[in-house]
């Protein structure tokens, strides 16, 4: 298979597009099951689409522009999981032919051909959850574009402003995703030690940064709701996670290879000679990269392969050195295979093996199935983690992210807290309270026209009269 993407030729940017798909269509054929964050992110586009305003009126962490996006696909399809699958695989297309482009027209490796983009394919899909449209996904395409016009810049004897865009970009990816605003450090980095940029170039691109972000808050500002965007989403940021035992377990097993294989390219490359030194540098940039992405896990806000998709052009960068510098080239075929058919062979089981089949199922990403509550087509909030419940119902009053709603609800000895809660619930009244905390006793005993509007129907389950 390297053999025939060593072959320099326009018809093998198709042959990268067909294969992408090739290794997505048994997946879709059988069904990606349903993520939590996927459905999260559908309701927060039903939420924006039915008029509410995000983080005022939608208390959810989603990043600005990610929730602009699943506004515009939910008011053109709808709660659609394979619209998500199939912008997913555009945006997937879109970066290896990029990634690819950049590395050829910059002679970032000694022979041009079309082997970066097929180990940027592959690791693209190290885990089901790559498939779908995620926040890191379209943040990546951004910080991608910034590294192609970084190439640019550090290929001259002296930067230019185009160095506003590196810092806008990164900005906008930002907006995506926010762990993504510790690139601006890998590019402050970089063109101090690779492109000879000036201080007023270095604070050019640090304003580009900041553009879009204070033309995001300058919005919530004038919009009367810039406490809300600062407690729902920049506040969020910073929060300290607490990740599950088996997250790290799952995480382990699916990006050994990646991880493995980045850093065996990255360590042949001290005793490696032949390059240049734009190639030296361009090399050093992607090991910032490296970094940058290992500062950017500590923001993450859960676990889960599709997260790491901001590492893959660090590692699909430093496999390519892997797999040039061997001297047998039926030896380097043969490790690639292995490595293909392991990779597809984790993302496959975790979509086809049933019960405790698979070894790496990422369970604590998966919507769970069944619920014992049988509600269709309802108006609910759910007090408590979990997102089944919403499945096949639709999200009421602002409090749809529990991590957030929680420090309101649970805090009632707060008038002001009162005073909010009933008036979300009169602006947006639930038809159900699905309650898993029981904490709906103690909400209806400092809000008494709550409980005169709801009857306990079944343990945990609140109809409105």
């Amino acid at each position: 298979m390297l053999s025939f993407f060593k072959v320099n030729a326009v018809y093998q940017i198709f042959s990268l597009l067909i294969l992408l798909i090739l290794i997505r269509v048994p997946v879709y054929l059988v069904g990606l099951p349903e993520l939590i964050p996927e459905l999260q992110w559908m309701l927060v586009g039903e939420q924006i689409n039915k008029g509410f305003v995000m983080y005022s009126e939608i208390w959810d962490n989603t990043a600005p522009l990610s929730a602009l996006v699943y506004a515009g696909l939910d008011g053109i399809f709808g709660r659609s999981q394979t619209v998500y699958q199939l912008a997913a695989l555009a945006v997937a297309s879109f970066q290896v032919i990029y990634f690819n482009v950049v590395i050829n027209n910059r002679d970032i490796f000694a022979k041009r051909n079309y082997v970066p983009g097929l180990i940027y394919l592959l690791f693209l899909n190290i885990s089901f959850d790559c498939c779908t449209l995620s926040p890191v996904l379209m943040a990546t395409t951004f910080v991608l574009m910034a590294f192609g016009t970084m190439v640019r810049q550090i290929s001259r004897l002296q930067a230019t402003d185009e160095v506003f865009e590196i810092g806008f970009l990164i900005g906008v990816a930002s907006l995506f995703y926010p762990p993504a605003c510790i690139f601006i450090l890998w590019a402050v980095a970089s063109m101090l030690f690779f492109s000879g940029a000036t201080l007023r170039q270095h604070s050019l691109s640090i304003f580009g940064f900041l553009f879009p972000l204070l033309l995001t808050a300058l919005f919530f500002y004038l919009d009367g709701t810039f406490e809300a965007f600062s407690r729902n989403f920049i506040s969020s940021v910073f929060q300290i996670r607490q990740y599950n035992l088996n997250d790290f377990k799952t995480l382990l097993a699916t990006l050994l290879l990646p991880f493995g294989l980045g850093i065996l390219g990255f360590l042949r490359l001290v005793n490696a000679f032949g390059f240049n030194n734009f190639q030296i540098r361009c090399q050093q940039v992607m090991m910032l990269w490296a970094i940058a992405g290992i500062v950017s896990i500590g923001l993450m806000p859960f676990l889960a392969p599709m997260q790491f998709i901001i590492f893959v052009p660090a590692w699909a960068f430093f496999t390519i050195n892997f797999f040039n510098t061997f001297k047998k080239q039926w030896l380097a075929e043969l490790i690639f295979l292995g490595t293909f058919g392991a990779i597809l062979l984790i993302h496959y089981q975790a979509v086809y093996a049933t019960g405790s089949e698979g070894f790496v199922q990422l369970k604590n990403l998966k919507l769970g199935q069944k619920t014992d509550i049988k509600i269709q087509n309802k108006r609910v909030l759910v007090l408590g983690d979990g997102m089944e419940e919403y499945k096949n119902n639709y999200a009421a009053t602002p409090y749809l992210n529990w991590n957030l709603a929680k420090y309101e609800l649970e805090n009632l000895d707060n008038y002001d807290n009162v005073i909010s809660i009933l008036r979300n619930f009169e602006k947006d009244s639930p038809e159900i309270i699905i309650d898993k905390v029981n904490l709906a006793p103690k909400l209806f005993k400092r809000i008494p026209a709550l409980e005169r509007r709801y009857k306990l129907v079944e343990k945990g389950v609140y109809k409105r009269v």
